[in-house]
């Protein structure tokens, strides 16, 4: 009696031998996983820090219409559909990041701005893809990624986005982890807390967007959150918490695609389970230190206050 699973629920989910034959037909995927992770985790304590968890999801729902309505207007009968459709996320992530950074400066407001353009924006994704003639593949990539067909054309433009967005926090990471953690503080002493939040919001659109080609509109917290969430539960030194965070946020992503080749399904179920896997065990290890003492404000430890503090100190 044949059996009743699909093919990948058969086979061997993790071949070393077919997981190898498979690596060089996928190194461009691998490549743009790390630089992925490498954004996410950075990224990533400052999202925390300005508690702009739901503004990361509204904005890859505005990056998703903007992919969708690309691959709908300028996607047909192309061959570059991939740099298209990640052409359309990047101003569609933008275009929203920037519209949450000016429409709220406040928690309460931004969270307003944000619970009314979200499902406007999911809506329009939906029309556009409902309406888009070609491959359902395409269509589906949108919602749950498909980094394993990355193209050349879209690792130069990623690559592009990850210099821009690195150079951009390395200008800025410390008067903007100010005005994150004490704004009114940080407008006192001069700091530009306004620029500085419009300048973040577009390299977060930018992330964003990039993001969502790996794990879809749907799952771009699991390298944007996750990671820095679980990191927070073994330190509280700021620089250590983005450090463990790159980490995470790297073995998740390529290590989802790893695990993804043998069985055949979307990578993103792999990435956003090892990310919440990791998260659980820092978890665990977080409970056991509380009960042996450790304290996240302990001694030796430096508070985001006191090291953005350290450098908005004005020159005389």
């Amino acid at each position: 009696m044949p059996s009743a699973l699909p093919d990948p629920l058969r086979s061997e989910w993790f071949s070393l031998p077919s997981i190898s034959e498979q690596l060089p037909y996928v190194h461009g995927a691998l490549i743009a996983g790390l630089i992925l992770g490498v954004l996410g985790g950075l990224i990533g304590p400052l999202i925390q820090a300005r508690d702009l968890a739901f503004a990361v999801h509204g904005t890859s729902e505005m990056s998703f219409a903007g992919g969708a309505a690309a691959l709908l207007f300028f996607g047909q009968g192309v061959a570059a559909t991939g740099t298209i459709v990640a052409t359309g996320s990047i101003v569609g992530s933008v275009l929203a990041a920037v519209l949450f950074g000016v429409l709220g400066q406040r928690a309460r407001d931004r969270n307003s701005a944000i619970g009314v353009i979200l499902p406007f924006g999911l809506g329009l994704g939906v029309l556009f893809l409902a309406l888009y003639p070609g491959r359902s593949s395409n269509k589906f990539g949108l919602l749950i990624g498909q980094i394993v067909s990355v193209s050349d054309n879209q690792l130069w433009l990623l690559s592009g986005v990850a210099v821009v967005v690195i150079a951009g926090l390395a200008v800025m990471a410390r008067p903007l982890l100010f005005a994150s953690v004490d704004p009114d503080v940080a407008a006192a002493r001069g700091v530009p807390v306004r620029g500085l939040t419009l300048v973040f919001m577009l390299l977060l659109g930018l992330t964003v967007a990039m993001t969502v080609q790996v794990v879809g509109a749907l799952l771009v917290l699991a390298l944007l959150i996750t990671p820095t969430a679980a990191a927070a539960r073994i330190t509280a030194s700021p620089l250590w918490v983005t450090v463990w965070s790159v980490i995470f946020a790297v073995v998740s992503a390529v290590g989802g695609i790893i695990l993804s080749l043998t069985p055949g399904l979307p990578t993103s179920p792999f990435i956003t389970s090892l990310a919440f896997a990791i998260y659980l065990v820092c978890r665990v290890i977080g409970a056991i230190r509380v009960r042996r003492g450790w304290s996240k404000r302990g001694a030796g430890s430096l508070t985001p206050v006191a090291v953005a503090a350290g450098s908005a100190q004005p020159s005389h």
